[in-house]
């Protein structure tokens, strides 16, 4: 890593993340690492200028308090505390560092420069993708959102032809979402892109299955026994591209936070991968991707699209997929689409989309009483994906979608606003 880098020892704070960010923008690069990394392991990571012990609520785990390794004091680095017993440090804070202090610790005391930018980041990651791959192949998903665009115009730039790009249609996209990435890549960006529509089968490993976490491992395993059969159609498959970022990990738990929920390109993976992982972007959050995909001159509509979970409608139709659920999420989340669009909110709101519960309500059609389903609406606004807010939307828009929605959507009579923010709620419902 050509950038100067302060590293921040996770020592059981919930604000590692905001640190993180901090720093970055002071234009110094920063990342977070267990806090029982060794000094070696240090040493390993390039140009590190100084360390932050990051303690907090969470220092105790299985009953015992958590402690950074002692050989990391005499490891030559400048080190800071933040409410963590390290009586060993140039100096402790009871909370989290101001902007001030952290400047000042940054710049002063362990004399980084301010290089942290993308395009040097860029390059970085290419010089390391190069080195990693050498003349071999690299199979990467490509679903047509925002990071795994900008993961596959970074392997482009950095390996060219040795990229084979593959689109999997798991029978959990958006609506006409396959349709449109076949004539982006292939017809517009004429990329080396193989579809497979795999919607049955997947449909089929998840029929009956209602918990969460088991639905994204079953996508996220699958999704790797279609590359490995994809791959095994080719010659000289090595590599296995992801579009991993920061908040993926990062949610997916560390060794002292629990997991919120598991990314299918984090805890999904099979312990049996027959690939060797390419990540680029896992050390980004959400607004960097975004910067860096505007760096590598990807167009702004794909760039800003509207960000979508690997495993897709599944955990919006909430509990056992049906297919008249997963219907109804689909079309009502195209009239939402559709209507934000209209009304401006589409360059207004960070994420907006429909889910459908696995109950009914009862409701009256044709003079009759019906139980049918209920769509829900979530519209959110956010930096990172780690914090959220909910977007004030106007009623007579939401009027607009809720009529279209019960008029057109089969199986639904009744719609609600979601009014949650992050945290206590997530992005998603699953």
């Amino acid at each position: 890593m050509k950038q100067d880098l302060i590293v921040i020892l996770d020592l059981g704070s919930t604000e590692n993340t905001v640190l993180a960010r901090e720093i970055r923008a002071l234009g110094v690069y920063s990342e977070i690492h267990p806090h029982d990394i060794t000094a070696s392991e240090l040493q390993a990571l390039g140009n590190v200028k100084g360390i932050i012990l990051n303690g907090g609520e969470n220092r105790v785990v299985d009953g015992q308090a958590v402690e950074v390794r002692e050989e990391i004091y005499g490891a030559g680095y400048p080190i800071v505390s933040v409410d963590y017993p390290a009586s060993k440090c140039e100096k402790k804070y009871t909370e989290l560092l101001g902007r001030e202090e952290l400047s000042s610790f940054v710049f002063d005391v362990c004399k980084a420069e301010a290089n942290w930018n993308m395009k040097n980041f860029i390059e970085d990651q290419i010089e390391l993708i190069r080195r990693q791959v050498g003349d071999r192949k690299v199979l990467l998903a490509l679903s047509g959102g925002v990071d795994s665009s900008v993961v596959a115009a970074m392997l482009i730039k950095a390996i060219g032809q040795q990229l084979v790009c593959v689109h999997v249609n798991h029978g959990l996209m958006r609506k006409n979402e396959s349709e449109s990435v076949i004539k982006v890549f292939r017809d517009e960006l004429h990329a080396n892109l193989v579809y497979v529509d795999a919607s049955e089968r997947f449909l089929g490993k998840l029929e009956g299955v209602a918990d969460p976490e088991e639905k994204r491992k079953i996508i996220g395993g699958e999704f790797i026994r279609v590359f490995e059969e994809e791959a095994r159609k080719l010659e000289g498959i090595d590599f296995l591209g992801q579009g991993t970022i920061y908040p993926d990990i990062i949610e997916s738990g560390t060794k002292t936070a629990k997991t919120v929920k598991s990314h299918h390109n984090v805890g999904g993976l099979p312990e049996d991968l027959q690939f060797e992982l390419v990540e680029p972007l896992k050390q980004l959050f959400k607004d960097e991707v975004r910067d860096c995909g505007v760096e590598l001159g990807l167009p702004h509509d794909m760039v800003y699209r509207q960000p979508f979970p690997g495993p897709g409608l599944g955990v919006r139709c909430l509990g056992a997929i049906t297919r008249d659920r997963l219907e109804a999420v689909r079309e009502a989340d195209a009239i939402l689409r559709e209507e934000f669009a209209k009304a401006g909110l589409d360059k207004k709101v960070w994420q907006y989309f429909t889910v459908v519960p696995d109950f009914k309500s009862v409701g009256m059609k044709n003079n009759a009483r019906v139980l049918e389903y209920m769509v829900i609406i979530r519209a959110i606004n956010t930096i990172d994906a780690m914090t959220a807010s909910v977007e004030k939307v106007d009623w007579d828009v939401l009027e607009t979608v809720t009529k279209r929605i019960l008029e057109e959507v089969g199986n639904v009579n009744r719609v609600c606003y979601d009014m949650s923010p992050k945290p206590p709620a997530t992005i998603e419902f699953e």
